[in-house]
């Protein structure tokens, strides 16, 4: 099989970047229904990223004003930031009804990495870069919030796995994040390529690993999570729901159990949310559950108790 390209596994690989459209107005949040929120282009080295900045639902006032969002930012307000999964952009319609859930509780912070709504096309997304832009966004609201200023990192998908990345990275630099929560995660892109409902009708073949699998592995699109996960010096919540049909329960469980298993006390504790199949959240919408409001608030709760007790 040596340097044979399977066009399946090209079709595959074409899945890790759904990037539609490209031609939205991001420069307006209202038209997609987001009062209170303002967008950015910011520079990481060359590379333009495409932000919206969503007010907590308290400040949401009808002004445009640079320095009141500015000024905003710096209040002592928990902050999130959303890393998006695969498909799509920031704007995408999931996306916008979990960030008007999350303006309730937090100072929203979402945006698109290289390649995806209006960021930079060039260079391509690779693990390495994506995990970048988020790296980037990260020191971006640290630079804005105070010191003592709490800041939660949310991703969805395939985001979980860059947000993983993206706290190793940070932790080498000396900064852990509040705490972590892990929506629809997968405990590695081996397995989850692996799992991915268009593979089915392939995965008895014995060409399956070296055709399909292994080549996006060794294109660079490792998402190792299960080995992230183990340098998350924070409280991690994972979500998951049962019937979730891109990224299978079983492999947020798998992810769990590794958390569960190798991490330290002294890391942080990790907690797994479990969604009936009965309701049909699915891989998208978590955000209707009724109980979410409260798992998300019990759980900043618990995470800002635990740093402070940590920074005793």
């Amino acid at each position: 099989m040596s340097g044979f390209t399977c066009p399946i596994s090209l079709k595959i690989a074409a899945l890790l970047n759904f990037n539609l459209p490209r031609n939205d107005n991001y420069s307006d949040p209202k038209l997609f229904g987001l009062d209170g929120a303002r967008n950015l282009l910011l520079d990481n080295n060359g590379v333009k990223l495409g932000v919206w900045q969503i007010l907590p639902s308290r400040l949401i006032v009808d002004r445009t004003d640079e320095q009141y969002f500015e000024t905003a930012l710096g209040n002592g307000q928990n902050v999130v930031l959303y890393n998006h999964g695969n498909a799509g952009s920031r704007a995408t319609g999931h996306r916008v009804e979990l960030y008007k859930f999350l303006r309730n509780f937090f100072h929203v912070i979402a945006f698109d990495y290289r390649g995806y709504g209006d960021s930079s096309v060039d260079p391509p997304p690779s693990e390495a870069g994506v995990v970048d832009d988020s790296v980037f966004m990260v020191n971006w609201i640290r630079s804005k919030i105070p010191p003592d200023g709490h800041l939660f990192l949310w991703g969805h998908s395939l985001g979980s796995s860059i947000t993983l990345a993206s706290a190793k990275t940070l932790k080498k630099n000396n900064y852990v994040p509040t705490g972590i929560i892990l929506e629809a995660p997968f405990n590695n892109m081996h397995d989850e390529v692996a799992e991915f409902p268009p593979t089915l009708l392939f995965r008895h073949l014995p060409w399956f690993d070296s055709c399909i699998v292994d080549p996006i592995i060794e294109s660079g699109f490792r998402f190792q999570s299960d080995e992230y996960i183990l340098d998350a010096d924070c409280p991690i919540l994972i979500l998951h729901a049962e019937d979730d049909g891109t990224v299978p329960f079983k492999l947020g469980k798998k992810l769990y159990d590794v958390a569960s298993e190798r991490r330290l006390e002294s890391q942080g504790t990790v907690q797994l949310q479990t969604f009936p199949r009965k309701f049909h959240y699915g891989h998208r919408y978590i955000v209707a559950a009724p109980e979410l409001s409260d798992i998300v608030q019990s759980f900043v709760r618990n995470a800002i108790n635990e740093t402070n007790t940590l920074q005793l």
